[in-house]
């Protein structure tokens, strides 16, 4: 019963935030965050215990499998090299700068957890990224790579979080048995993936055969897709994270959709929606039940002579170390890049200086840092507590909150005026696909209007007016993205006209279906079939009128 409580406390609380967000101006994950720590903190607050292996595979995979079938692969596929620079060059140049900067700062810290600390810290917040980072504010390319990478990292991240705990427990390292086992953690992770989207589409598959199958039963096994592809991996050994993240992004690419029905495409789609928000939000305030709990336990370490501000500065000083290595790495990248561009006599493309700090800011720490350190064990080989876990807890726990604020205070101020104002790329390529479908649909409708009445029944000319009433809007649309500035003012306005009408035609629709059953003229199963398709074909006109 308090489990069922708690659910749903969380989900009333994740809905509450949803609002609360348009009145206070602040991402709405440090909303979610500080929602969740003001539910802990007080004495009979609600206090709850993280087993990190559950929390990993409950909210992670459908998380990342979601971001992944949502990322731009063109564009991740053409920036692979920076990508693969950040998501694995910069989590081990992390390990290391910030490891020994670490032990340097807080002695009492051994050098082999400090490396562990950084490890976890490594990996950036793919869902913190994608709600703090403003696309409007961001130039897309850096937003892609900031993407590409969060997606990645965390593997590489977590593996090496591994090696340095069970470096701790054992007092060896090999370096060679850590490179082969993290090759394999990425190979077999990448193959685990694969696995799973095709055990998915030959489920499907068999579905389709049998035939008559509710819609709901496809809809499932796209739900399971991601944890499939985690347990397995998980089984195997290697990286989970790796396993959804490739399943979600090869899923659009594989054709796995053609084996849904048009009805299980719409509600995979819809609950795909709600439950990346559901999910997303449950994550934070669940974070932020651990915050109190953490940070009430303040180590010895770091009290000394300045109980509060020794801490406090102790944080903050680790977070900037973070940032500057970020930024180093992206400035020197930056540079070898343009380097090798112009030997290979090519146009390089550098970031400017705000660029670069851009995207060292936004490297944010999230659910997986936590979930990750949390799971440190507590006690050595021989009996002993694990040393300095407790602290490099604390420490995680503070540059988590610490990152998401200066991201929150520093990027929209840093990133003001890098995107120049104007229709972006994306809006004209989209422009460009609606005329180029819009012309093939008409060339082929014209010619199915040209074939001669045959003996089928047809009313003689129906043909022909139908043909001309749907190339009208077809007309009409591709007239709509003409370059010219006139014909699409006067396109435009009467094809807001036009939704406007077809807009209020459906709410009398929906009022005259809710008055028949009311009145008892309809039953249920029939207002609900009725209002199905009227909200459907209102979400479509909606949609169109939110891009106009």
């Amino acid at each position: 019963m308090q489990v069922a409580v708690f659910i749903l406390t969380v989900l009333v609380f994740v809905a509450l935030s949803g609002a609360l967000v348009r009145l206070v101006r602040v991402p709405l994950p440090v909303l979610q965050i500080a929602i969740g720590a003001a539910l802990a903190w007080p004495v009979k607050g609600i206090h709850v215990e993280i087993d990190p292996e559950l929390f990993l595979l409950v909210f992670i995979p459908p998380l990342l499998f979601g971001d992944a079938y949502g990322a731009p692969k063109r564009e991740l596929i053409a920036l692979r090299g920076p990508i693969l620079d950040l998501a694995i060059g910069l989590v081990f140049f992390t390990i290391v700068g910030f490891g020994y900067a670490l032990h340097w700062l807080v002695p009492s810290v051994p050098l082999v957890v400090a490396f562990a600390l950084a490890a976890v810290l490594s990996p950036t917040d793919a869902v913190a990224v994608s709600s703090i980072v403003d696309k409007n504010l961001v130039p897309a390319r850096l937003m892609h790579i900031l993407e590409g990478e969060a997606l990645l990292n965390d593997a590489s991240g977590l593996v090496m979080f591994r090696f340095a705990v069970a470096a701790a427990l054992t007092g060896s390292f090999s370096f060679a048995n850590a490179s082969l086992s993290f090759l394999y953690a990425v190979a077999i992770g990448i193959l685990a993936g694969v696995a799973a989207l095709f055990i998915a589409a030959r489920l499907l598959q068999l579905l389709n055969r049998i035939g008559g199958v509710p819609a709901e039963v496809q809809v499932l096994v796209m739900v399971l897709l991601p944890f499939i592809a985690y347990l397995i991996a998980e089984h195997l050994h290697a990286s989970g994270i790796l396993a959804a993240v490739t399943a979600g992004l090869l899923t659009g690419g594989s054709g796995v959709f053609r084996f849904l029905g048009v009805s299980a495409r719409i509600q995979t789609i819809s609950l795909w929606s709600t439950l990346s928000f559901t999910y997303n939000g449950a994550l934070f305030i669940v974070l932020g039940l651990q915050l109190p709990d953490i940070i009430r336990r303040v180590p010895p370490e770091l009290t000394g002579h300045y109980p509060i501000l020794q801490p406090i500065a102790t944080v903050i000083a680790l977070t900037l170390c973070l940032i500057a290595l970020r930024f180093l790495w992206i400035w020197v990248g930056d540079i070898a890049a343009g380097i090798k561009a112009r030997l290979g006599k090519r146009k390089a493309e550098p970031f400017g200086m705000r660029v670069r700090l851009a995207g060292s800011v936004a490297g944010v720490r999230g659910a997986i840092t936590l979930a990750g350190i949390l799971s440190l064990p507590l006690a050595m080989p021989d009996g002993s507590p694990f040393p300095a876990r407790d602290l490099v807890i604390f420490l995680a726990a503070g540059v988590i909150i610490c990152s998401l604020a200066i991201a929150s205070v520093a990027l929209p101020k840093i990133a003001r005026g890098l995107v120049e104002p104007g229709e972006d790329e994306g809006a004209i390529e989209e422009r460009l696909a609606r005329v180029g479908a819009a012309k093939a649909a008409i060339a082929r409708i014209e010619s199915m209007a040209g074939a001669s009445d045959d003996d089928q029944g047809e009313v003689p000319g129906a043909r022909l007016a139908a043909a001309e009433n749907i190339v009208a809007g077809y007309r009409r649309r591709i007239a709509t993205s003409d370059e010219a500035d006139e014909a699409r003012a006067e396109a435009r306005e009467a094809g807001r006209l036009e939704l406007e009408m077809r807009l209020a035609g459906i709410e009398a629709e929906r009022t005259a279906v809710r008055d028949m059953f009311r009145s008892g003229a309809i039953n249920d199963h029939t207002a609900r079939s009725l209002f199905t398709e009227i909200t459907l074909t209102e979400a479509l006109l909606q949609g169109r009128q939110e891009r106009k």
